[in-house]
């Protein structure tokens, strides 16, 4: 065992032997097992001339302020044990699906509202309609879970079947429904809150940022611990929503269920008074927001425990059912009941107070779940926004801070990002899921077709494959399938429905707002492109095939920046001269008296190193300097490297830059884009 000091390793020579030699030692490729570094254990490898350390394993992070808000941080080794299973999935992932029935069938009474009360009549048959194209997705993403296990869903699917502007399209489409997602999902709770306390009405859109917020940082601590959080008043939603619903349908059946008393004000007037195949398609079109989260599981299949796939499929499984079910009975019972749709009081609270004689504690607290599961159905797009854009900036679509996992193993850049634009979306059209719905369907809805037409592709694929044949992907192996063309026909239908879904949508939405996400997704691809560009050229650049050595570096031409002359120019000084022996200082004066000050002053501390000074008669500081520099690279010889050495003070706090002029730092910048120089800051702590 050797003993080497910090010191000692931080100055070991690399001159001759191309490689890391300590002081007055040959290691002939020995190794150094263990050292210590000041407090720390280290352990260190001197193998081929490259040292090895590494922290001792037990040392925990230092404790900081954000350990009471997300958790103490966890290791990189732990990651597997934050997958969830199929009950914590459900809460996780499904939640967006299952709080949709708070308002889908909302949605779909505003639109035949507009015919009068005797249109309210189809809204169950629309229902069903819809529970229709429900489980033709549900199947066709359980297809996917098992073809893609390793998730992304749509994203995925459209990037090995479709091609890369389709995958960016799919990409864009999912990004916006989950941060809509947040916004409607949270305006919606706080919407049933202020239909059971009004007086919090005005105060909706602070209400709805806070929760956004406070959801932000539940997430932050973890799948799993977010997972367990949500699980319980996820699972006390659909028990409460099962009550209520199968209550009604005891009492309609026996046949004293009534209608809504104190009924609240029409908001939503009669305009065409007659039904129209257009008005059926403009409601329809606004109740498939009750389709919205059903990708979210097979995205995130990654998050599941061993069978993943298995167990995501399942969890989709059980929340098809459960949201069918839901579903087809609220609509079922608020055409009994005669509800009336209105800003003033959800169709969820008409629904409640009638089949429970009232606003009694069973009101309050089926009242009060739903305000959860909506708020908490903005955990699912927190959930599969982060792994998606991860995803997509590890293609290089997204910038590549989204692939960092924080502290807790989650991509907090993803969570925090999500959290940040649909607060502002939320203050935007004040917190209104009216408002806010017409920008919601028409992202979903693109995925879906884009993910289904991209699994029938792939079953084509492998109808084309021979037994036994496999073809690699990047997200998956295609194999030979015997069933491919049941299975591409499944799919098939699939993207033909969720293709007209999806243009009635666009059509009758278009003026209320769905414009903006027809604009919005082809600006998001084209962003997308940009940075895919930019990471391309990037990595061109850095390659290193064809690269050959660097040629010897014939001169070394250090300028050391003087404002004036201190113990910070001179520490400046000082290392500039262990770097080369040529080396100049250049002042630029815009006083003359002061600038005289600073010649004399560098005769007697300048070490006999050359002072330049710039006369700046209008007392410009940058434009000389960078027209001395401009000068001194039109007269380089080949080979030839300049040095630029910056003082820099660094003050105790923080603040204290505001007193500074920062010249130091504009010129730096300046520099950046200068072939062929060096930038050197010489920090002195003041």
């Amino acid at each position: 065992m050797t003993n080497l000091s910090l010191k000692n390793i931080l100055f070991w020579s690399s001159d001759k032997t191309n490689g890391l030699l300590p002081p007055r030692h040959e290691t002939n490729g020995a190794r150094v097992t263990r050292e210590k570094i000041g407090c720390e254990q280290m352990k260190s490898e001197v193998l081929r001339g490259t040292a090895i350390f590494e922290p001792d394993i037990h040392q925990a992070p230092p404790k900081s302020w954000r350990n009471l808000l997300i958790g103490h941080p966890l290791p990189t080794a732990d990651a597997p044990n934050q997958t969830i299973g199929k009950l914590v999935g459900l809460a996780v992932f499904a939640s967006d699906a299952l709080s949709s029935t708070a308002y889908a069938t909302q949605e779909i009474m505003v639109i035949l509202a507009a015919a009068g009360s005797g249109a309210l009549g189809n809204v169950f048959p629309i229902s069903l309609a819809i529970v229709a194209l429900i489980i033709i997705v549900s199947i066709s993403y359980e297809q996917t879970i098992h073809a893609y296990p390793g998730g992304g869903g749509a994203y995925i699917v459209a990037r090995d079947n479709l091609g890369e502007l389709p995958a960016q399209t799919a990409g864009a489409a999912l990004l916006t429904d989950y941060i809509l997602t947040v916004a409607v999902s949270i305006s919606s709770g706080i919407a049933q809150i202020a239909s059971a306390f009004p007086g919090l009405y005005p105060y909706r859109v602070e209400i709805a940022v806070g929760m956004v917020f406070l959801v932000m940082l539940i997430n932050l601590r973890g799948v799993k611990e977010s997972g367990i959080t949500f699980a319980i008043p996820t699972y006390f939603f659909v028990v409460s929503m099962f009550i209520t619903v199968g209550w009604g349908i005891l009492r309609f059946i026996t046949g004293n269920l009534g209608t809504v008393t104190n009924p609240p004000a029409e908001t939503f007037p009669v305009t065409i008074g007659v039904i129209t195949p257009f008005l059926l398609l403009h409601a329809f079109s606004s109740g498939t927001s009750a389709m919205t989260g059903i990708e979210a599981i097979s995205n995130g299949i990654t998050a599941f425990k061993e069978p993943r796939s298995k167990n995501a499929g399942i969890t989709l499984i059980w929340m098809a059912g459960i949201l069918s079910t839901l579903f087809l009975g609220i609509s079922f019972l608020s055409g009994q009941i005669r509800a009336v749709p209105s800003e003033a009081e959800t169709i969820i609270s008409q629904l409640t107070r009638t089949i429970f004689n009232g606003q009694g504690p069973i009101y309050l607290a089926v009242i009060g779940g739903t305000t959860v599961i909506l708020i908490m159905a903005a955990n699912t797009a927190f959930a599969d926004f982060p792994r998606l854009s991860a995803l997509q900036a590890y293609d290089g679509f997204l910038p590549k801070q989204l692939t960092f996992r924080g502290s807790r193993l989650v991509y907090s850049w993803g969570i925090v990002s999500l959290a940040i634009i649909a607060s502002i979306m939320i203050i935007v059209f004040q917190a209104s899921v009216t408002r806010l719905i017409p920008l919601y369907a028409i992202g979903v809805f693109m995925s879906f077709t884009l993910s289904q037409t991209g699994m029938a592709r792939r079953w084509w694929k492998s109808g084309h494959l021979q037994p036994g044949e496999q073809v690699v992907e990047p997200g998956s192996i295609v194999t030979h399938d015997h069933r491919w063309k049941l299975k591409m026909v499944i799919n098939g239908f699939g993207a033909i429905c969720t293709l007209v879904v999806m243009i009635v949508f666009a059509i009758t939405k278009f003026k209320d707002g769905a414009w903006v996400i027809v604009i919005l997704i082809p600006t998001l691809v084209f962003g997308f492109s940009t940075i895919h560009r930019h990471y391309t050229r990037l990595a061109r650049k850095l390659s290193l095939e064809h690269y050959a050595s660097p040629a010897h570096i014939s001169r070394n031409r250090v300028i050391v920046l003087v404002a004036g002359v201190h113990r910070g120019s001179l520490a400046a000084l000082t290392f500039a001269r262990t770097i080369s022996a040529d080396v100049t200082a250049v002042h630029v004066s815009v006083n003359p008296q002061e600038s005289q000050k600073v010649r004399d002053k560098w005769s007697m501390f300048g070490e006999g190193v050359r002072l330049v000074v710039l006369d700046s008669p209008y007392r410009l500081l940058i434009e000389p300097m960078m027209d001395y520099i401009q000068m001194l690279i039109s007269r380089r010889t080949p080979n030839e490297i300049i040095t630029i050495v910056v003082p820099l003070f660094v003050p105790s706090h923080w603040w204290e830059n505001l007193l500074h002029n920062q010249t130091a730092l504009l010129l730096r910048f300046a520099l950046l884009f200068k072939p062929g120089i060096v930038i050197v800051e010489v920090p002195y702590q003041v």
